[in-house]
């Protein structure tokens, strides 16, 4: 759990995190969860990533996640992520062996917003960064404002501001 440097922000989040331990249901949810390596692509239609700092050091390697971004793809199902889970997009890749991200227009958490939030120097990676060693065409808007690009069947929004904006995108792919 993350606490902010500030008091008031700091209780909120430490009260946050005391209701979910101590609510029975959250609990159960989270104990039933289905683990990435049991999930089938065949029975979904679209996949969504929802950010957050722990995927950089577990989801951008993990097989299991790179070969259910891969089969989405290659069975042409949307494939969105919002903010800092453009990683996970780092090592899949298409059919012919090429980065998922080459030459896609996307957008992700920037260098600015990361170095506002003072974790340059703790995450493993810089989003931005990252995809553009890919060869992802990285685009942006002014920092917090909500942004998403669609490529095809791929929909990034750069910012938590952006979760809603990426699902609106995600729904009407999906209803085409």
């Amino acid at each position: 759990m993350f606490v902010s440097s500030s008091s008031a922000s700091g209780r909120c989040s430490v009260l946050r995190g005391r209701r979910f331990k101590e609510d029975p249901e959250a609990l159960a949810q989270l104990a039933s969860t289905q683990k990435i390596s049991d999930v089938d692509a065949a029975d979904f239609d679209a996949v969504f990533y929802p950010g957050g700092h722990g995927l950089l050091w577990d989801l951008v390697s993990d097989a299991d996640s790179i070969r259910l971004i891969e089969t989405f793809w290659a069975n042409n199902k949307p494939v969105a992520t919002v903010c800092r889970s453009l990683a996970v997009l780092l090592n899949a890749r298409d059919s012919s062996g090429t980065f998922l991200v080459h030459g896609k227009e996307v957008t992700g958490f920037t260098n600015t917003e990361e170095a506002a939030v003072e974790l340059t120097d703790v995450v493993p990676l810089l989003v931005e960064d990252a995809l553009k060693d890919r060869g992802a065409r990285f685009a942006r808007r002014e920092d917090w404002a909500p942004f998403v690009r669609q490529d095809g069947n791929l929909i990034t929004g750069q910012n938590p501001a952006s979760s809603e904006a990426v699902a609106e995108v995600l729904l009407a792919a999906l209803e085409a």
